[in-house]
C-alpha cells in the first residue's frame, strides 16, 4: 500500500512548499519563520520513515518508483525510486535538516528567514539527487543544490566568505560539466535518458574509460578526494555551523554516491581496470590528510581534513571489489568493503555533522575556533564535554560507536584484496585517534585557558536535544548495526554483481 504513495515527491517537495512558506512569513514574523521551517523539516523527517518501514529488503529492484512525462520529446522523465543504497541516505538528509533547524535557531540573528529557506530548498533537492532515476532529473538536482550552499556560505559565512563559496562554486561547477557531456553521450547511445537503462547499454573500452574519467573528475571533486579536496577547508571555515554540518554531512556522501549508481554499473571494465587508481587515491586521502589534520590550529579545518581521510576509507571499500574477485575471495568479500562504505557513509554523517555543531556551540560562547584559546572546557561546561568526548571517540573508530562499524568492515574487506591495503587503512584509526584525542586534551581538558573558558555557561535544552539525538544515532549504529546492513544486501550484490559483468563482451556478443 506504502509503495502507491509519491512518499519521494512529498519528501522532496515539501521541503520546497516549506521555504515558500518560511520566505512568504519573512523576518518580520519573528520566530514564526523558523517554526514554519521546524514543522516542514518535521514533517519531512516522518514522511520519509514509511521509506524505511515499508522497504521490501529482499529485492535488489527500485521501490516506491514514481514515473511521469516531463520533456517527451527527449524522453525526459520525471522519474524516482529507492533501492538500499539510497534509501538510508535520505532518511539521513531529512534527519540532519531537522538538527540544522533547530542548531540555527538562536545562532542566525541577519537574515534568519531567508536562512532557513535555503536549508530547506537544499535538503528538498539532495532527497531529489538520491532519488532521481533519469539522468537529466539528476542533473538538475545536482546542479540546484549548488546554488542555496552557494547563498549560504556567502551570505552567512565567515571574512573569507566570498573567496570560499567562489573555490567552492568553481570546483565544484566545472567537474559537473564533464559528468553533462557523459549523460548526454549515454543519452545518444541508448536513446534514453533511463539511468537504469545506462547500466544496461553495452560499451566498448575507450568508451567507458573517457566516461569514467568523465564521472571521475566531478564525483571525486564532491567526495572531495585528493588532489581536488582543496575547497572542503576554505568552505567548512568560512561557512556557519549549518553549512558545515550539510557540507560533511549529506554533500559529500553525494560523490561517493555517484560512483555507486553511475561508475561502477555504467563503466564495470574501466573501473576494474583504473582501480588501482581509485584505491592509490583512497590511501593517500587515509594516510597524507590524517597527518596533515594532526597538525591543524582551526578546530574546523582539523574536522574538515579528517572527513576527507574518512571519505577515503569509502572510496577504498567501493573499488577493493576487483582485486577481491581477482584473488578468488568471492562476491562476498566485495559486497563486505561496498556495505562498509555504506555504513561508513552513514556513520561520518552523524559524527562529522556532531563535531561540528560542538565546535558551533563553542563558537557561539567564544567567537573563536583556534585551539589555542581553549583548555578546561570540562570544568564549565560538564554536559557539553561528554557529548564532545563520546563523538571525539566515534571519530577515532571505539568499538561500541558507529565509527568502528564501517571502518572495520572496510579494514576487513581490504584484508581479503591485500595485506597491505589493510595495513594503510588501518592507520586511520592510529591518525584518527592522535588527531582527535590532542584535539580533546587541549580544548576539553587541562586547567581552565583562561577566565572566557571559565564563564562558559553549559548547554541550553535546544543543544542538548541537537547532540542528544545524534549521540543516540550515534550509539545504536554501533552497538546494533544490522537493521542498517540488512536493507542494503541485495543492492549491494546486484551492484557486486553489475560492476563485474564485463559490458565488453556484452558487445561482443551483441546482434
Amino acid at each position: 500500500m506504502l509503495a502507491d504513495w509519491p512518499l519521494l515527491s512529498l519528501v522532496v517537495w515539501t521541503h520546497i512548499v516549506g521555504a515558500v512558506l518560511v520566505l512568504l512569513a519573512g523576518d518580520r514574523a519573528g520566530t514564526g519563520a523558523k517554526r514554519i521551517a521546524l514543522a516542514f523539516a518535521l514533517l519531512t523527517f516522518a514522511l520519509s520513515i514509511p521509506l524505511f518501514t515499508g522497504f521490501d529488503r529482499d529485492t535488489a529492484l527500485m521501490q516506491f518508483e514514481e514515473r511521469v512525462p516531463w520533456i517527451p520529446t527527449f524522453d525526459i522523465y520525471y522519474h524516482l525510486g529507492v533501492d538500499g543504497i539510497s534509501m538510508p541516505l535520505i532518511l539521513l538528509t531529512t534527519f540532519a535538516t531537522v538538527l540544522v533547524v533547530i542548531a540555527g535557531w538562536e545562532a542566525i540573528r541577519e537574515r534568519p528567514a531567508q536562512y532557513m529557506a535555503a536549508f530547506l530548498i537544499m535538503e528538498g533537492l539532495m532527497v531529489g539527487v538520491f532519488s532521481a532515476l533519469d539522468a537529466a532529473l539528476f542533473y538538475v538536482f545536482w546542479e540546484g543544490m549548488l546554488i542555496p550552499m552557494f547563498l549560504v556560505i556567502g551570505m552567512w559565512g565567515g571574512p573569507r566568505r566570498v573567496y570560499a563559496t567562489i573555490k567552492f562554486f568553481l570546483y565544484t561547477f566545472l567537474g559537473s560539466v564533464l559528468m553533462l557531456v557523459a549523460l548526454v553521450y549515454l543519452y545518444h547511445k541508448s536513446g534514453s535518458f533511463s539511468i537504469l537503462d545506462y547500466h544496461q547499454v553495452p560499451l566498448g573500452m575507450r568508451e567507458q574509460l573517457l566516461i569514467f574519467l568523465a564521472f571521475l573528475v566531478a564525483f571525486a571533486v564532491k567526495v572531495p578526494m585528493w588532489p581536488v579536496h582543496t575547497w572542503l577547508p576554505d568552505a567548512h571555515v568560512e561557512a556557519p555551523t549549518g553549512g558545515s554540518v550539510i557540507l560533511a554531512a549529506i554533500m559529500l556522501k553525494i560523490g561517493a554516491y555517484g560512483f555507486l549508481r553511475f561508475s561502477l554499473p555504467i563503466t564495470p571494465d574501466a573501473s576494474a581496470a583504473l582501480d588501482w587508481l581509485m584505491i592509490l587515491l583512497s590511501l593517500v586521502a587515509v594516510v597524507y590528510i590524517g597527518f596533515v589534520a594532526l597538525v591543524q590550529e582551526d578546530m574546523k579545518k582539523l574536522i574538515a581534513y579528517s572527513s576527507i581521510a574518512h571519505m577515503g576509507l569509502v572510496t577504498l571499500g567501493f573499488f577493493i571489489l576487483y582485486t577481491i574477485a581477482e584473488r578468488g575471495e568471492g562476491l562476498q568479500g566485495a559486497a563486505l568493503g561496498i556495505e562498509g562504505g555504506l555504513v561508513q557513509m552513514i556513520s561520518h554523517g552523524f559524527v562529522s555533522g556532531a563535531l561540528f555543531l560542538c565546535v558551533g556551540v563553542l563558537y557561539d560562547r567564544m567567537h573563536t575556533r583556534l585551539i589555542r584559546d581553549y583548555g578546561g572546557v570540562v570544568n564549565s561546561m560538564p554536559a557539553f564535554a561528554a557529548f564532545a568526548v563520546l563523538f571525539a571517540m566515534a571519530n577515532a573508530g571505539l568499538p561500541g560507536t558507529s565509527g568502528f562499524v564501517g571502518e572495520f568492515m572496510v579494514i576487513l574487506a581490504s584484508f581479503k584484496a591485500n595485506p597491505w591495503f589493510s595495513a594503510l587503512a588501518a592507520t586511520t584509526l592510529i591518525l584518527g585517534a592522535a588527531y582527535t584525542l590532542w584535539l580533546v586534551k587541549r580544548v576539553i581538558f587541562g586547567p581552565v585557558a583562561n577566565e572566557r573558558v571559565a564563564a562558559l555557561r553549559d548547554l541550553n535544552a535546544r543543544e542538548y536535544v541537537v547532540l542528544g539525538a545524534l549521540a543516540v544515532a550515534v550509539v545504536a549504529v554501533g552497538v546494533w548495526p544490522d537493521p542498517l546492513t540488512e536493507v542494503m544486501h541485495a543492492s549491494v550484490e546486484n551492484l557486486v554483481q553489475q560492476a563485474t559483468t564485463s559490458k565488453i563482451q556484452m558487445l561482443a556478443v551483441r546482434p
